[in-house]
């Protein structure tokens, strides 16, 4: 296949996900079913590497047991599934789902303390021991593989040694050159949420641990948000269009794709792997920010308690910390591994060294998340159709 009709396939493929289409299958009638079913709620470069590459390998060692694989909406599907979930579990019926790829439970208040979800640790999944502590972000998560994001550019157009590596580089870059440069909604997905999160960063010291999930409070939201907003809206007039905010990661890429922008902010797996297929092209390069990282983190997976197949989902969720599927994450993925560095093959450490980070900028997903959508929306992208 062309690069460009690989190119060509590749944004079919994001138009469909951005359709919130349910892709690679549904959950079907499970009684005495040997299926795992797994939901996934990222993009399709996500589910594309379950279907090719974790399916076939856990279908290989566990014969009798195949993996049925589900992507539901970028970014919302998977908390319906989990509301789901927790509708059975007060009925005592199946929850239709064994295992949620990129689900926190932390995002479904009173979900945990109704006994929902499967407390992960080394009791039940041996391999968690050596995860890396960054991502144990609550007991009930499995962190698997991570990201961070970065700058992609179009080596063709700006030359690597005119790439900003701070961030008043970047907003003078972005001055300088108006119109090719643009990042996406923060509500539809990471690359444009972290380029918000490392403008509020900006506005109080690059301190990311005045964020935190347990102190929150409307009036530090009033103190510590507006700043930022004014911020993103100096730059609004040099974005593409004006401040055309793409609608997710994907038509974020395609920009950048189709040579509209030359740089933007995209997810550093996203971008590698699209890069590897040809969907974009091999004079894309990634860069980051060096005063302070874009924020990142790791995707989480869990495990409804009710689950049909709950011991399958455990040794599933043990297959995806094998060295194995580890090495896929880094290889294929272009990620982050959910194991700590120190616990990868010594070729892949040496090989990653300058981008494995001692810490990983991260913003909280709770209040204070919401509170940045609505203070984006309302006083930066202020002629943008949310709903849309």
């Amino acid at each position: 296949m062309s690069v460009a009709c690989r190119r060509r396939r590749f944004l079919r493929l994001a138009a469909l996900g951005s359709a919130a289409a349910l892709v690679g299958g549904a959950p079907r009638a499970r009684a005495a079913s040997s299926v795992v079913d797994v939901c996934i709620d990222g993009d399709t470069n996500v589910s594309d590497w379950w279907t090719g590459s974790v399916k076939p390998r856990f279908e290989a060692a566990n014969p009798g047991w195949q993996v049925n694989v589900v992507r539901t909406r970028g970014g919302t599907g998977n908390l319906a599934i989990a509301e789901r979930a927790l509708a059975a579990l007060k009925v005592k019926a199946d929850p239709q789902v064994d295992y949620l790829e990129e689900f926190n439970p932390a995002n479904l208040p009173g979900s945990a303390d109704a006994g929902l979800w499967t407390r992960m640790d080394a009791s039940a999944v041996p391999a968690y021991a050596r995860t890396n502590p960054l991502g144990r972000d609550n007991p009930f998560v499995l962190p698997y593989r991570g990201s961070q994001v970065v700058l992609a550019y179009d080596s063709e157009k700006v030359a690597p040694a005119e790439v900003p590596r701070t961030w008043d580089a970047l907003t003078a870059w972005i001055k300088a050159h108006p119109g090719q440069f643009i990042y996406g909604r923060p509500d539809r997905g990471g690359s444009g949420r972290n380029f918000v999160v490392r403008a509020i960063h900006e506005a109080n010291g690059r301190d990311p641990n005045l964020f935190r999930p347990d102190n929150f409070s409307k009036a530090e939201a009033e103190k510590r948000l507006p700043p930022a907003w004014a911020i993103l809206r100096d730059l609004q007039p040099s974005l593409y269009d004006k401040g055309a905010y793409p609608a997710g990661n994907n038509p974020t890429l395609q920009l950048l794709a189709n040579g509209t922008v030359s740089m933007i902010s995209a997810w550093s797996d996203q971008a590698l792997q699209a890069i590897r297929l040809g969907a974009l092209p091999d004079t894309v390069k990634l860069a980051p920010l060096t005063d302070l990282l874009f924020a990142g983190g790791f995707t989480f997976s869990s495990i409804p308690s009710n689950a049909a197949h709950h011991e399958a989902a455990l040794k599933l969720a043990e297959f995806v910390l094998s060295p194995e599927i580890q090495a896929s994450v880094v290889n294929d993925m272009g990620g982050f591994p959910g194991l700590d560095w120190k616990n990868m093959p010594a070729d892949l450490q040496a090989k990653f060294a300058d981008v494995v980070a001692a810490s990983l900028p991260t913003f909280p997903s709770n209040d204070w998340q919401t509170a940045m959508y609505d203070g984006w929306y309302g006083q930066v992208a202020t002629g943008v159709d949310r709903a849309k």
